[in-house]
């Protein structure tokens, strides 16, 4: 089975958010929808759900057209940022509220809640207000709900926005390995390139209402479409074929990352320090390489001060061919 979107626009009025939208999902499949605020991926996601009219182009599961489908008969699951859920209701009631509705058994529901409750992480959890739970607790259980009636396909929108950073980057890895283990086809929109990368199988970069880019994590990394994305994805300079050449060995427009240039004293370049900003694990600099500044990282231990000249080592992990 699997998941076809065709041409696919949506309007308001004169603004058109989605614009001829092409992308398939396959069976167990997780596609990540990558990109920033504003530019369409949720309203993409909301008309796959049936939660918005398309204006044109069409969605279809297995063949079959979803016009005119709604929303509850689609067979799709969704997570939202705030998860959604029913705060009257304990773990277990909001686990099981899908499979009440469709009328399962009581024993066929408590099993299931209980193989999720175990997948997820928060066995024991049964009986639990879920206004008890932390915010990532939370997720769990609405990820936990959206899995239980074993949805055609799960449509997770920023569903992990709403927390810090240390726990989303955990929440994440865990999420990654949820959604194997569950075998589930799954859309997953966010605008945290991280996130994308750890969560999918391929990623759809998307801007201005396009799909400007799909393939795997890693094609998408190293060799981004256009520059727009590169930067997008975090390079910070763009140089020219004349430019690369000189500066890191590459004959071709290639983007730069934080972590292109770092200091090494056998490094081929010399470059003064401008300025220097400590983070978690690693000090960015500000650099002047022959006049020109430049991003490089330089170890927590010891890192170099500002005024001090420094040997740069070029870091082709750091590096991106556009085009």
């Amino acid at each position: 089975m699997a998941l076809r979107v065709a041409g696919l626009t949506v309007r308001y009025g004169d603004v058109t958010a989605v614009s001829g939208v092409d992308l398939d999902i396959a069976d167990g499949e997780v596609v990540a929808l990558l990109g920033p605020s504003g530019c369409g991926k949720s309203t993409l996601l909301r008309a796959v759900a049936g939660l918005e009219p398309p204006s044109g182009g069409a969605v279809s599961w297995d063949g079959a057209d979803l016009a005119g489908t709604p929303v509850h008969r689609r067979g799709f699951g969704l997570v939202f940022q705030d998860g959604q859920l029913f705060p009257h209701r304990d773990v277990a009631g909001n686990v099981a509220f899908g499979m009440r509705m469709a009328g399962a058994e009581r024993e066929a529901r408590d099993k299931r809640v209980d193989e999720l409750l175990e997948l997820v992480g928060l066995a024991g959890y049964r009986r639990r207000r879920v206004t008890e739970l932390s915010g990532g607790e939370q997720q769990r259980v609405a990820l936990a709900r959206a899995l239980a009636p074993r949805p055609k396909l799960l449509l997770l929108d920023e569903p992990l926005s709403a927390l810090d950073r240390a726990l989303r980057e955990q929440l994440a890895v865990d999420l990654a390995r949820l959604l194997r283990e569950a075998g589930a086809t799954a859309l997953v929109v966010t605008h945290d390139h991280d996130e994308a990368f750890t969560l999918a199988d391929r990623v759809a970069v998307m801007r201005a209402g396009r799909i400007t880019q799909v393939g795997a994590p890693t094609e998408v990394w190293r060799r981004p479409a256009d520059v727009d994305t590169a930067r997008f994805l975090g390079c910070g300079r763009v140089l020219n074929p004349e430019a690369a050449r000189e500066l890191v060995g590459v004959d071709a427009r290639v983007g730069l990352r934080s972590t292109a240039l770092r200091v090494d004293p056998a490094g081929p370049l010399t470059a003064d320090v401008l300025e220097r900003v400590h983070r978690r694990d690693h000090v960015r600099l500000l650099v002047c390489v022959d006049g020109e500044e430049f991003e490089a990282v330089a170890p927590v231990a010891g890192p170099p001060s500002p005024g001090d000249r420094v040997r740069l080592a070029v870091d082709h992990d750091g590096i991106a061919l556009i085009g």
